[in-house]
């Protein structure tokens, strides 16, 4: 079966990949291992909300027009919204379909799957940043009857056994588990790394629309540093509530978590954890008051203080002598809380470098019409969320298109060879007999 495109994923990524190429009439498939969204269905916890307001969920074509653009909505609403886009762009969508190898050919690709290969002249990796959790070596050195999982398997504090609760990692899985638990009746234990802290509300706005306004969130891969450190910056410390309540160390604490600073080493019944929380806190809280001292300025040279709320800085963590080492038989659960990282056991050895970190200038890939889509910082600073995934999939589709019709060209100047544009240029014809070869099979 041949096709222009293979988009590999049918998230927020591939769906958004799939519209922009239809709208160019560049003939493609989107193949899911699942069904849409499948990792929402499958990989996240019950009471899980996006992180960012109703207002910023927004794909091709299509945004939100609830009543309730500053609410977050909900692990369902998303799934729906989904669901929802996929009927509205038509994207010529196979489900249960799994890929099993991504081969660079001469010219193009072959995407072997579990019902057949592919040939295509350009890949969209869309499978996202968040396949496989980030579970520390030390992990094993716990002892056998604490059961441990990760923030991709918890769902609710019905699976997690009686007794104390360890979770690990402070960014946005981590607080809203812990949070959860602890109101639940658990007591929770919470092992503090590095961490972004920010408050929900500032003067009246959230801080998303702070952010957005101060063209925080356009900062883009090629203007930043270091943008392999940037990439690695953990999620904030935020919750997506009807209240708009701000989660962060003070409020855990509040309710009874325990915070501890990053856990080092587990040695029999031992969990030793570093001595560093004091200047862990107090560099949160330092980045934090940056970023609204940036608020405010922006504020105070449009004259616009009266028209915004008073500039209340939040309290400083509060920092109490935290425990450098706890009897870890104390806990009957533990909750990996550590990041995810993104994963393509599928792709060609050539997309990766040596430390098998896939390599990319902000989506395109090293294996020319290799495209990636939806991971951290990919183009702009907010392309994780729904809406950079949607403008970062406007960027590349422009040099996917570039790099189509580079190939017809070069074909076409090929005494006896036809070029790409007839497959280009006919996506219902070329996809409609593709789909249903495969269902034939």
């Amino acid at each position: 079966m041949r096709v222009s495109v293979v988009v590999i994923g049918a998230g927020p990524a591939g769906l958004a990949m799939s519209s922009r190429l239809t709208a160019k009439s560049i003939d493609h498939v989107v193949l899911e291992r699942g069904e849409v969204a499948h990792s929402w269905h499958a990989e996240r916890w019950d009471s899980l909300r996006l992180l960012t307001p109703n207002w910023m969920r927004r794909l091709p074509g299509s945004g939100y027009t609830g009543g309730d653009p500053d609410g977050f909505s909900t692990k369902d609403e998303t799934i729906e919204f989904l669901g929802r886009y996929q009927k509205q762009i038509d994207a010529p969508l196979l489900p249960g379909v799994t890929v099993k190898g991504v081969r660079a050919a001469d010219p193009g690709f072959e995407v072997v799957t579990d019902q057949g290969p592919w040939e295509c002249e350009a890949v969209v990796a869309a499978t996202g940043g968040m396949t496989e959790p980030r579970v520390p070596e030390l992990s094993s050195a716990l002892p056998p009857g604490i059961r441990q999982l990760n923030a991709l398997e918890y769902r609710n504090p019905g699976q997690i056994d009686e007794g104390e609760v360890l979770v690990v990692g402070a960014a946005a899985s981590g607080t809203q588990i812990a949070h959860e638990l602890q109101v639940a009746g658990r007591q929770v234990t919470i092992a503090v790394g590095g961490h972004v802290r920010l408050p929900r509300t500032y003067r009246g706005r959230d801080i998303y629309w702070w952010m957005n306004e101060i063209g925080r969130l356009e900062e883009r891969w090629d203007e930043v540093d270091d943008i392999g450190r940037a990439r690695l910056v953990p999620s904030p410390q935020l919750t997506g509530t009807d209240d708009r309540r701000t989660l962060d160390l003070n409020a855990l604490i509040d309710i009874g978590v325990e915070p501890v600073a990053k856990l080092m080493a587990v040695n029999g019944r031992r969990a030793q954890f570093s001595g560093s929380f004091a200047n862990l806190v107090a560099g949160a809280d330092l980045k934090q008051n940056r970023l609204l001292a940036e608020i405010d300025a922006h504020v105070a040279e449009r004259g616009l203080d009266d028209v915004f709320g008073a500039a209340t800085r939040p309290e400083p963590t509060r920092v109490a002598t935290a425990a450098t080492e706890l009897d870890v038989s104390r806990f009957s659960t533990v909750i990996w809380a550590t990041g995810n990282r993104p994963t393509w056991p599928w792709l060609d050895p050539a997309a990766f470098d040596h430390r098998r970190r896939v390599i990319h200038d902000g989506g395109v890939g090293a294996i020319p019409g290799l495209y990636f889509l939806g991971l951290p910082f990919l183009r702009r600073r907010l392309s994780s969320f729904i809406d950079g995934i949607g403008r970062d999939s406007g960027e590349l589709v422009e040099h996917l298109h570039a790099h189509l019709d580079q190939l017809a060209t070069h074909r076409e100047s090929i005494p006896g060879v036809p070029g790409l544009s007839s497959s280009v240029r006919t996506p219902e014809k070329s996809v409609a007999r593709a789909v249903n070869q495969l269902g034939q099979r």
